[in-house]
């Protein structure tokens, strides 16, 4: 059962949520050391780079009676892109890029959420890059809840989404010899998430 309950599909009425769902309900904390947000792009039509960013911050609501209530926030430092290389983590702070000097975050802020059924879930929100806004879906899945060894109530959620990076005015790029580019438009955004509900 996901986190926000099954609809009870018999009868128009609101399925009952169960005690140990409604108490999820809360604010939450996302832990970064145990999290990642990540992507991946296509390289020379052959091959995918990975990357991360190593530096953010996030929270969430979580509404266990009724998803349409929870939301989310993240703000991420773009100096702290990693690609596993130095020189390519370099041109991507660049203003070819991200022009991390210019806009050093790229935020985003849920605007609506809806339950998929199971542990499945969908957010909405404004994902802003380069100081340009649009809108991104995000598919979730719920991993589940548990109190970790210190003490700390803890859930998790796995989550995949893809943009084309143009639609935020990223457009560098370079032809090949054989045809094609060297970096694609479209972008695959990964995103694993363990957060601590607030004292």
């Amino acid at each position: 059962m996901g986190i926000f309950g099954r609809k009870d599909t018999e009868t128009t009425a609101a399925a009952t949520v169960s005690p140990e769902l409604a108490a999820l309900t809360g604010a939450y904390t996302i832990d970064p050391a145990h999290s990642t947000i990540g992507f991946v792009a296509r390289h020379a039509m052959v091959t995918n780079v990975k990357g991360k960013f190593n530096e953010f911050t996030g929270a969430l609501h979580l509404d266990g009676t009724d998803p349409s209530k929870s939301s989310a926030s993240i703000d991420v430092t773009m100096d702290s892109i990693d690609t596993g290389s130095a020189d390519r983590d370099g041109h991507l702070k660049t203003a070819d890029f991200f022009k991390t000097d210019e806009f050093p975050q790229m935020t985003f802020r849920s605007t609506a959420t809806q339950a998929l059924g199971g542990d499945d879930y969908r957010i909405t929100g404004d994902l802003t890059i380069l100081g340009v806004t649009k809108p991104l879906t995000i598919d979730l899945e719920f991993n589940g809840a548990a109190k970790d060894p210190f003490g700390n109530e803890r859930v998790g959620f796995e989550g995949k989404a893809e943009i084309l990076r143009s639609d935020w005015g990223l457009t560098w790029n370079a032809a090949l010899e054989t045809g094609g580019v060297l970096v694609s438009d479209k972008i695959k955004l990964n995103f694993d998430i363990s957060a601590i509900k607030n004292a």
